[in-house]
């Protein structure tokens, strides 16, 4: 296994995911001026935001199987050039149907980017740093991403605008582009047992498996609550607490500081487990179990007495999050050889996303209609039901299979 130059490919996929959580978040940062703007409604808002994630959803399954087919390199730096274009595009937006159209094509592009970061470590990191190295490369960039976003998003805006926001974030996505198909290419040995396991499978094969469709099931119920939290906070804190655009910029990036902490944190800490003698798929779901049980405060929040205490409960959630999400992405990686990894990553995300897709547009009617407390409660209780999913349907991982 290549030294030095696996820490290179991870910062890379670190770049990409933190690009991917960045580009997403202009908009929902941004909402408040964009939505006054435009003249756009929550409802017509909450379209908009469906579109990315059922694009998002689609692609997730059909980016990895390209990526399982084209390789890591071709395939995930086709995907980013593509969702770079499409958030130039929106520099351009002139109403409601133009945000939709746009939405859909940056989703469109993004649904690559998780399963190549996955194959991405799988094929140069050794099982003892895979969880460590995952949680950087790919849990810790998103985070990275989404904590820079909210200060910065709105600095520049202040600048050039939200239009000119836009193209300094597609003008970040370029440069990443020309860097990845200049210095990535695949590790030149690999073990044997992990060439004999490259060709991918049949879907039929994968979908008839139960592990498939616990991690699917399990990720259908957990997504909504992180993608409430994507697009949905500066919204909430606007609407429902009153702050302002720069308040919002300098409190929104708290949560997810504490997600690109437990990012990291939770991937050493079921790598530990490991080392100490416990099996991988226990470790895995000791960390994950402990987080599930953290995330039951999310529902604090809607009767939190301020804003700051709001936001605090908030963190406890991603503080919780990125333990689980690091874990979650390991166990795919460790339950299915490499030539399936991105495809099951990528039919896991289409759930996920489809789930927050209905969310999505369910919130907006239930925060015109009625408030966001229904809301928040149901987020308190999601975590938990996914982990009795995980729990009853994967079992002890299986690499090796082909």
């Amino acid at each position: 296994m290549p030294g030095r130059f696996r820490w290179v490919v991870a910062g890379l996929l670190f770049c990409a995911a933190a690009l991917s959580f960045f580009d997403r978040q202009v908009l929902s940062v941004l909402a408040p001026r964009i939505l006054a703007d435009l003249r756009i409604g929550n409802v017509e808002y909450s379209n908009a935001v469906s579109a990315f994630t059922l694009a998002y959803s689609v692609m997730f399954t059909l980016g990895g199987r390209m990526i399982d087919f084209w390789g890591t390199r071709a395939g995930l730096g086709v995907a980013v050039a593509f969702w770079t274009l499409a958030s130039l595009l929106h520099a351009a937006v002139r109403g409601a149907g133009d945000l939709t159209v746009y939405r859909f094509l940056l989703g469109v592009g993004e649904g690559g980017c998780f399963p190549g970061a996955a194959r991405g470590i799988l094929e140069w990191f050794p099982a003892r740093e895979r969880a460590l190295a995952m949680g950087i490369a790919t849990t810790g960039g998103s985070a990275m991403g989404a904590v820079l976003a909210p200060p910065l998003i709105v600095w520049v805006s202040t600048l050039v605008g939200w239009r000119g926001a836009f193209l300094v974030t597609g003008a970040i996505g370029v440069i990443w582009v020309a860097a990845w198909f200049l210095l990535y290419r695949t590790p030149a040995v690999l073990p044997a047992a992990e060439l004999a396991a490259e060709k991918p499978w049949p879907m039929a094969r994968l979908v008839a498996r139960r592990e498939v469709w616990g991690l699917l099931l399990s990720r259908f119920l957990f997504d909504p609550v992180f993608y409430f939290y994507m697009f949905w906070i500066p919204k909430y804190l606007n609407q429902e607490r009153g702050l302002s655009l720069e308040e919002i910029g300098r409190l929104t990036w708290i949560p997810f500081f504490a997600l690109g902490v437990s990012n990291v944190v939770g991937g050493w800490a079921s790598d530990r487990l490991i080392a100490a003698g416990v099996a991988p798929s226990k470790a895995r779901k000791l960390v994950m179990a402990a987080a599930a049980l953290l995330t039951v405060s999310s529902a604090a929040a809607a009767f939190a007495g301020s804003a700051v205490m709001a936001v605090a409960i908030m963190s406890v959630l991603m503080f919780a999050h990125g333990f689980w999400i690091t874990n979650y992405v390991t166990v795919i990686s460790e339950t299915f050889p490499k030539g399936v990894v991105a495809t099951v990553m990528g039919l896991a995300g289409m759930v996920g996303a489809f789930g927050g897709m209905l969310a999505n547009t369910t919130i907006g009617f239930v925060a015109d209609q009625f408030s966001f407390l229904p809301i928040w409660i149901a987020s308190g209780c999601l975590y938990p039901l996914a982990l009795v999913v995980l729990l009853a349907t994967v079992r002890e991982a299986r690499p090796s299979e082909t």
